[in-house]
């Protein structure tokens, strides 16, 4: 094993926790216990991400690093439906995989019939049942190499969601994937495997929530693959509003092909240290592809967002906007990357990165990039650090609203852009009650 210098001792404790859970592998699923082994290779070789990556120079994660975070328990048992409640949206004909600490809760799930040849399940029974579309595609796009966080979810990866939408079929209303960490997560770690796959032409909606139900530091390692193939169209939203001392590192994978359409929101609220990694890779032409995120930071939060948008083919188009809110000691890292190789002439990429700053001691790194090395392209990117305009300010009392209610319009104001984008309404006005209480705690009156 490598010594960086960054917890080579704490590696070898994750990879005797492997060696320890591997030989109870069911041995029909040799391709998969071939992929885990390969990735805790990896993570024995590289171990975790160190403040000398340039990725990972503003996040400091040696709460993590430093650390050993067992394997959460299998019980799903004991955690009431009732629960779920404050966490669910009104989404008529929707359906939910509901886990638990990493792992499938059939008892609290709901599946609503699907169109024909469309397949919803957690991902530990489709090795099996799907072995051929898993074998594919898992572990391809977000893959070990990428650093020790996709090693180790790789590695472990006990369970999750696979959703396979056969081609020209519309999965028709969301899924929603919902990731619960109770008191039992506690120093515990969590690594949660979603396998998206839509066909030629086909059409899905991907909700995936990750809550914590109780108060407890924990780590969540997720990681997410969508393959969304010719034609094809993909609305995916991620919410993060774990426990405020928990850590959750996330990564996500956008593979398009030629003439496909994605959609992805993120909305972070949660964690003492929140990571999120996307990649989209525009692997054909005329690919249209929009990112939307919003973060929120209090007290000493750490909110990171890294994104990388892969241009490699003529005629296609991306639009990116991150927003982000922070108060008192809260920080926050944007990181966008735009590559435009050659070969993708035609392209239209506009990428924004905007954030409000609520106090003195609220801080934010910011770096919006664009590598372009095609001649005919439209490319925009920017960046804007700043307080509440003290004009709108004036504008609003002078129509007689007080300061309170004038900071908490002009706050919301700025989240609206993003949240307003989200198609689903029953999301969209739970989210927005969901940011506004939080406004209201957050910001100094």
């Amino acid at each position: 094993m490598a010594d960086r210098g960054d917890g080579a001792g704490v590696s070898a404790t994750y990879v005797e926790e492997f060696s320890a859970i591997s030989p109870r592998e069911n041995a029909r699923e040799s391709w998969v216990q071939q992929l885990r082994r390969s990735a805790m290779d990896r993570f024995a070789q590289v171990g975790f991400p160190a403040a000398r990556d340039e990725d990972w120079r503003f996040t400091n994660i040696s709460p993590i690093s430093g650390g050993t975070f067992q394997l959460a328990p299998a019980d799903v048992s004991g955690v009431a439906a009732a629960r779920l409640n404050p966490y669910l949206f009104a989404i008529p004909g929707a359906s939910r995989l509901v886990f638990i600490n990493g792992r499938y809760a059939p008892g609290l799930s709901h599946l609503e019939s699907f169109p024909a040849g469309a397949r919803v399940r957690n991902l530990a029974s489709a090795y099996s049942a799907d072995g051929a579309i898993t074998q594919r595609h898992l572990g391809q796009y977000a893959r070990p190499e990428r650093n020790g966080f996709v090693a180790l979810n790789t590695a472990f990866m006990p369970d999750g969601a696979f959703i396979h939408v056969p081609a020209g079929v519309d999965l028709g209303a969301p899924v929603h994937l919902l990731f619960l960490t109770d008191a039992r997560s506690a120093a515990r770690a969590i690594y949660p495997r979603n396998l998206i796959v839509l066909e030629r032409g086909a059409r899905a909606a991907v909700l995936e929530s990750y809550v914590g139900l109780d108060d407890v530091a924990s780590l969540t390692n997720a990681v997410t693959e969508i393959v969304v193939s010719e034609g094809a169209t993909i609305e995916h939203l991620k919410i993060q509003r774990e426990s405020e001392h928990a850590y959750h590192i996330g990564t996500a994978h956008i593979h398009q092909e030629r003439d496909s359409r994605s959609t992805s929101h993120s909305v972070s609220l949660g964690g003492a240290i929140a990571r999120n990694d996307l990649d989209v890779t525009l692997a054909g032409s005329g690919i249209e592809s929009t990112l939307l995120g919003l973060y929120l930071g209090r007290g000493r939060q750490l909110v990171d967002n890294h994104t990388a948008i892969r241009h490699a083919y003529p005629s296609c188009s991306t639009r990116e906007v991150y927003k982000g809110i922070l108060d008192d000691a809260s920080h926050a890292v944007f990181n966008g990357k735009v590559f435009v190789t050659p070969e993708a002439q035609k392209t239209d990429a506009k990428q924004t990165n905007r954030n409000l700053l609520l106090s003195d001691r609220a801080r934010i790194d910011t770096k919006p990039q664009l590598e372009i090395f095609a001649d005919d392209v439209k490319c925009t990117h920017g960046a804007t650090v700043g307080r509440l305009d003290p004009m709108s300010f004036f504008y609003l009392q002078s129509r007689g609203i007080g300061l309170p209610l004038a900071r908490r319009i002009l706050t919301y104001a700025f989240a609206a852009e993003v949240l307003e984008e989200i198609p689903f309404e029953s999301v969209r006005l739970g989210l927005e009650q969901t940011v506004l209480r939080r406004l209201d705690e957050q910001v100094s009156f």
